[in-house]
């Protein structure tokens, strides 16, 4: 595969996925750096292309270097990790005889890829100082948006401090895995705002109620793999859960334009069923009530909140 394959095909599995790749509502805040990625050891700050595939990724550090250059700093890449691959120009000189028999050297370029690791993603590397993970700024929890974590019945393990996972063959970075019946977040600390922050909770406290053990919800259950039917659902469902427990708790000025643009992705992958958003809100009505523990609404006070 090209180079230009191999990093085209990163980019849209990342908008396929409903991620602008340049964006996420976790970002780097180290010791208040500007967060652009850089070397780890030139400090040199990755340009074009590079720039949105390295900030796409979830880590802390905005500092990233090659599998060499870990063991060059006297430690290595850490076990099962997964490097990104970046792209550079490489100039080539060659020498071209003329037709009157001069040889004169030309400079062209040729375009080569190469794989680096976060500094996230490495042990024992005798990194700058600024180069290590730091506590990024003070996280003010928001009161109601703790109660729904708090008050959910048989609520999922939750966990911080998720760099990258590997699950059906996609990357997640905040995810809800039904193996372990656990839901995993970045640290709380990476978030633009605690707003997002609980937004991202939402949506996957939303899957969570999906399990077999919960509402046992066949857009959970049966999703094959990321893209079918069932898993695109599934995303929409998650994220509506998400834009109604925002509304819930007083957020959704904050988070809906971000839901919108989620949603909107996932409606067009599934070609715009007309009865999808019916499907998929009641769906998502039935996973908040449950997040809340309240009451299912009667079948007449349900279509009364359709009609308003």
């Amino acid at each position: 595969m090209k180079v230009e394959e191999i990093i085209t095909d990163r980019i849209v599995r990342m908008l396929e996925a409903g991620t602008v790749p340049w964006h996420k509502p976790w970002a780097n805040h180290e010791n208040g750096s500007d967060g652009f990625p850089r070397n780890a050891i030139t400090k040199r700050h990755y340009r074009g292309i590079n720039v949105f595939i390295l900030a796409s990724q979830s880590h802390g550090s905005p500092y990233w270097l090659t599998y060499k250059e870990a063991i060059r700093l006297g430690g290595h890449v850490r076990q099962g990790e997964h490097g990104t691959p970046i792209v550079f120009w490489k100039w080539l000189s060659k020498e071209v005889e003329k037709a009157d028999g001069e040889v004169k050297e030309q400079h062209f370029p040729m375009l080569r890829h190469y794989t680096v690791f976060n500094a996230e993603q490495t042990e024992g590397c005798r990194l700058p100082a600024d180069a290590k993970p730091e506590d990024g700024p003070n996280f003010n929890p928001i009161e109601a948006c703790e109660a729904v974590y708090a008050n959910m019945p048989k609520r999922p393990r939750l966990e911080h401090g998720a760099t990258m996972a590997i699950t059906r063959g996609h990357r997640f970075e905040a995810y809800y895995t039904a193996g372990t019946d656990m839901v995993v977040m970045p640290r709380r600390e990476a978030f633009d705002s605690p707003e997002f922050y609980y937004s991202v909770l939402f949506h996957e406290l939303t899957h969570s109620s999906g399990a077999i053990h919960r509402l046992n919800r066949a857009t959970l259950n049966q999703a094959v793999k990321f893209g079918d039917t069932n898993y695109s659902k599934e995303e929409l469902v998650a994220e509506m859960g998400a834009a109604f427990l925002a509304g819930h708790t007083g957020i959704e000025q904050v988070t809906l334009n971000n839901n919108a643009a989620y949603l909107s992705s996932w409606i067009k992958a599934l070609k715009g069923d007309a009865r999808l958003v019916i499907q998929a809100g009641a769906a998502a009505q039935k996973a908040v009530d449950y997040i809340l523990n309240r009451q299912a609404e009667t079948a007449q006070d349900a279509g009364c909140a359709l009609a308003a």
